[in-house]
């Protein structure tokens, strides 16, 4: 009886601890693209459940997609392109991006035999890109293009997912695309394509970032930090340990272990991915030049048309962004 006496308030102790050591439900969205490998490093990685957070990773083929559901509720946060939540504010979607992700990095590559050497070779011919509005489709026309004297009408744009991109180029179906890490490196190692323009060099923006919705950053902002702080460790491994965060994540970008190329044999999935994350420049944080950045873009999409406000007035950026977990973590 002492004994039981003894042992039943232990019991309640190690299951009140239990409770309270229980992770927290949360889901994220991503695109599989280089963009999002810090999403999936902290998933694979642990960071997210040494956070303290349950995390459901919710893989979707498009921003549009993505962001519709951080709007209807059904995820707390998605690493895609800014552009999609600013598309939705000015309609009246009460969206937040919290943190940065990943700057642009997009490259054109072209088939060899289709003799393009440069972005203004890209007339008349056929690139698959990504789809109309998203945040790289957006600098691709308002700035790659612009930038080579060339307007949208001048080519033939595909929008389709990187992954179709390559594809394409591999069946000739187009000349040229436009392309994120690693489906880039993929394209060049599996199909007769060279680099001819690289965006992140000569115009860098911040590409992809963390979007929560208002009632979600309200509600639960303890999650949302939480997962900044998972998302943040993982963008240190990439950045201090390729070799180890390629892999966590090259499974998610190569289905087999090795990559049958043109001119190397097959070569260790991880040694592609590898290579991708060196490649790309991941940041947590967005400064103020990143803001201005991105700004300019949503500029852009005014006066393509895709982004109207409902007093006709200039789209203020900053009006959806929340940077209060960055200054108070002192990044």
């Amino acid at each position: 009886m002492k004994l039981s006496r003894l042992l039943i308030p232990a019991l309640v102790a190690l299951t009140m601890a239990g409770q309270v050591m229980a992770a927290e439900k949360f889901k994220v969205g991503y695109l599989r693209v280089m963009d999002d490998a810090q999403a999936i490093a902290a998933y694979e990685g642990g960071f997210y459940k040494k956070h303290g957070l349950d995390v459901e990773l919710v893989e979707f083929k498009s921003g549009t997609d993505l962001i519709k559901a951080i709007v209807g509720g059904q995820l707390d946060t998605g690493v895609l392109g800014f552009t999609n939540a600013a598309s939705w504010s000015s309609k009246g979607a009460d969206l937040k991006v919290v943190g940065g992700a990943q700057h642009g990095f997009h490259a054109i590559v072209v088939r060899e035999d289709a003799n393009i050497n440069d972005v203004a070779g890209l007339k008349g011919r056929t690139l698959a890109s990504q789809k109309e509005g998203s945040t790289a489709d957006t600098v691709l026309r308002g700035v790659v293009l612009k930038n080579a004297g060339l307007k949208p009408e001048d080519l033939t744009i595909m929008g389709v997912s990187p992954q179709v991109a390559v594809q394409s180029l591999v069946g000739n179906r187009v000349e040229a695309a436009f392309l994120f890490e690693p489906q880039a490196s993929i394209a060049q190692l599996i199909a007769p394509v060279k680099q001819i323009y690289e965006i992140g060099a000569v115009w860098p923006f911040p590409c992809m970032v963390v979007i929560t919705s208002g009632d979600t950053l309200k509600n639960n902002k303890e999650g949302v930090w939480k997962s900044l702080d998972a998302q943040r460790e993982a963008i240190e491994l990439m950045q201090s340990k390729p070799e180890e965060a390629a892999k966590l994540i090259a499974s998610y970008f190569i289905a087999e272990p090795t990559l049958k190329t043109l001119k190397h044999g097959d070569v260790p999935r991880e040694d592609v991915i590898r290579d991708a994350i060196k490649s790309q420049t991941f940041s947590p944080v967005l400064t103020d030049a990143e803001l201005d950045r991105m700004q300019e873009i949503a500029d852009i999409l005014q006066e393509q048309g895709s982004l109207k406000t409902k007093d006709g007035g200039k789209f203020d950026v900053k009006s959806i962004v929340d940077l209060e977990w960055q200054n108070t973590r002192k990044l």
